[in-house]
C-alpha cells in the first residue's frame, strides 16, 4: 500500500478574496482526491489535508501560483490509514481565533528561530519557554521546562498574558505550538503589547521533529495532531494514544490497559456516563467499523459527539 502524504499548511497573507477562493480551491482538492480541511480567512489560509504524492503536489504547486501564496510552507508527515475522510473549505473570521484585532502576523511577529537556534535559546534558564497550546496537548507531550497558560481555547490566551506576563516585558519570552500557526499570532500579540524580546520556533513541532537529530532532541512526550493518528512520536509516526468513538476523549496508552476501555464503547473517561443500552449501540457501531475495515474499507459513521480536542482550534 503506498503511503498517505500528509500535509500541514498555513499562510498569513491579506485575502480580501478569500470567498471567491473557496470553490475553485475546493474543486482542485476534489480533483486529485484530496481530503482534509482548509480554512479561509481574511488574514489567510490554515489547514491539513491528506493524498497521494502527485495530488499533493499538485494542490500546494496550485496554491502556489498566486502570488500570495508563494512563500507558503507546509510539514509534512507520513501515514498508512486515511486520516481524513471528507474535503472541506471553510471560510472564518480568522485562520486561528484569538478574537484580538492587534494580533496581526502578516504585520508584525517574533522573531523567528529553527531548530538549532530554538535548542541553544531554551536552554537558558532566564528565558520563558511558553507552549501556547490548550492544555490537553501539553499534558501529551511539551518541551522540557516549558510553561502551560493552562488555556482550553486559544481565545484564554490575551488574558493569560494580561496576568501572568504583564509585569514580565522585559524577560526573553520564546513561545512554540504544532505547526507554528497560534505561535506567530501570539508573538504578534505579544509584540502589539510591548513585549521587547519575543522569539517562536518556526515551523512548530512537527518541523521540529522532522529535522532534530534524536541526540539533539529535546522534545518530550508525544504531540497531538489534529487527524485520526491523534498523536505522533518524536518520530512522526502514529503514536500510544486513541480517541475513544463514544466520548472522542483522547485516551493514554495506560488508560486503554484499565478494564473500562472497549475499543468504540467506553473509555475511563465515559464509562459512568453512558447507559447499557448506549453501549450497546456504540459496540455495534465498532462491529461495523471492523467488518469495514475487512473488506478494506471506511466506515465513517456519525459521531455520537464532536470530539472534545477538535472542537478546539484547528491547527
Amino acid at each position: 500500500m503506498s503511503q498517505i502524504v500528509v500535509a500541514a499548511l498555513y499562510h498569513f497573507v491579506r485575502l480580501s478574496d478569500f470567498r471567491e477562493l473557496q470553490a475553485p480551491l475546493l474543486a482542485r482538492c476534489e480533483q486529485y482526491g484530496i481530503r482534509g480541511t482548509i480554512l479561509l480567512a481574511e488574514e489567510g489560509i490554515n489547514g491539513t489535508i491528506s493524498g497521494t504524492r502527485t495530488g499533493i503536489d499538485a494542490v500546494l504547486a496550485y496554491l502556489r501560483s498566486d502570488a500570495r501564496f508563494a512563500n507558503l510552507e507546509h510539514k509534512e508527515s507520513f501515514t498508512e490509514d486515511k486520516p481524513f475522510h471528507r474535503m472541506k473549505v471553510k471560510l472564518k473570521k480568522e485562520i486561528v481565533t484569538m478574537g484580538v484585532p492587534s494580533a496581526d502576523p502578516a504585520n508584525i511577529v517574533g522573531t523567528y528561530l529553527d531548530a538549532k537556534e530554538w535548542n541553544e535559546l531554551i536552554s537558558d534558564p532566564d528565558v520563558l519557554v511558553i507552549d501556547t497550546r490548550n492544555q490537553y496537548e501539553v499534558d501529551i507531550g511539551t518541551f522540557k521546562n516549558a510553561i502551560s497558560p493552562h488555556t482550553n481555547t486559544f481565545g484564554e490566551f490575551p488574558k493569560y498574558v494580561e496576568t501572568e506576563l504583564a509585569d514580565k516585558k522585559h524577560k526573553k519570552i520564546a513561545m512554540f505550538c504544532t505547526g507554528g500557526i497560534r505561535c506567530e499570532k501570539s508573538t504578534s500579540f505579544l509584540k502589539s503589547q510591548n513585549f521587547e524580546q519575543v522569539y517562536h520556533l518556526k515551523g512548530g513541532i512537527l518541523r521540529y521533529l522532522e529535522t532534530v537529530p534524536q541526540s539533539e532532541n529535546l522534545w518530550e512526550g508525544e504531540c497531538f495532531v489534529f487527524d485520526q493518528r491523534v498523536t505522533v512520536d518524536k518520530n512522526l509516526q502514529p503514536g500510544s494514544y486513541v480517541e475513544c468513538f463514544a466520548c472522542r476523549h483522547i485516551v493514554s496508552a495506560e488508560e486503554q490497559t484499565q478494564p473500562s476501555y472497549k475499543k468504540g464503547v467506553s473509555c475511563p473517561h465515559c464509562i459512568n456516563e453512558s447507559s447499557p443500552e448506549q453501549r450497546a449501540r456504540f459496540a455495534e457501531r465498532a462491529k461495523q467499523f471492523e467488518l469495514a475495515a475487512k473488506r478494506g474499507k471506511r466506515h465513517i459513521g456519525v459521531p455520537f459527539k464532536k470530539s472534545a480536542a477538535k472542537k478546539k482550534n484547528h491547527e
